[in-house]
């Protein structure tokens, strides 16, 4: 079995655990023949021959900031046939003040809506909301989430701003409450691909803590995604 290499890269916010959360999908990249490279920062983006090499990037950087020459090395590689995948506010909400890394994956974090104020205690579980991910037509045919029922979870819910040259996989809508702003019910994607030049990006955005990244359901779409982000033949 050919051998592809995988760059995991981790930091940023420590409330989403970016190093017990990769460290979860270690085994797995190394038992599917990935020889893996962990870095604790961006910095790794700028270096063009590390990167040339990259077969896939796995991301968990929540916030943060990234250098210009870090996003043009990260975008070069996707384009030249990298992949790159990720979850949560590692992938979603990486890098707010950059629309180019906006216009990479697709898709930004902009909320995760809470519970009711009177049953709000002022801990993260205030935004914890039961929720439905739901499969889309798409996703019922696609490698990554085939076979995956619509599933429910207990955490936070994204609220996703994104353009329609993603394919979207699964979504999850919020209802409209009375004590919210908006009036409607609003949908949003959960998981979604994105064919970037020859590269391929994968954004599933369940993934706050690790017992939801240790949900069957969660766990099968993020690793189904790595597999399927990873370079092609075609764009070797």
């Amino acid at each position: 079995m050919t051998r592809k290499k995988a760059l995991v890269v981790r930091g940023g916010w420590e409330g989403h655990q970016p190093v017990r959360a990769t460290e979860l999908f270690l085994p797995f990249l190394r038992d599917h023949a990935y020889d893996v490279r962990v870095e604790e920062s961006t910095d790794v983006y700028a270096d063009a021959d590390a990167m040339a090499e990259t077969d896939l990037v796995v991301q968990c950087v929540t916030m943060s900031e990234i250098k210009p020459e870090q996003l043009s090395g990260l975008t070069a590689a996707v384009v030249a046939g990298t992949g790159l995948t990720g979850w949560h506010g590692g992938i979603a909400d990486s890098f707010r003040a950059s629309s180019d890394y906006l216009h990479l994956v697709g898709g930004q974090f902009a909320t995760h809506p809470g519970k009711e104020p009177c049953e709000r205690q002022g801990g993260e579980a205030d935004n914890f909301l039961p929720h439905t991910i739901a499969v889309t037509e798409l996703g019922r045919e696609h490698p990554i989430t085939a076979g995956i029922e619509d599933f429910e979870l207990h955490t936070e819910q994204y609220w996703v701003l994104h353009d329609d040259l993603i394919d979207v996989l699964a979504t999850t809508t919020h209802p409209a409450r009375s004590w919210q702003p908006w009036h409607r019910p609003v949908t949003s994607p959960a998981v979604w691909t994105r064919q970037w030049g020859a590269g391929r990006v994968v954004v599933t955005t369940p993934g706050h803590s690790l017992d939801v990244l240790e949900d069957p359901n969660v766990r099968t779409v993020i690793e189904r995604g790595m597999l399927w982000a990873t370079r092609t033949a075609s764009a070797s």
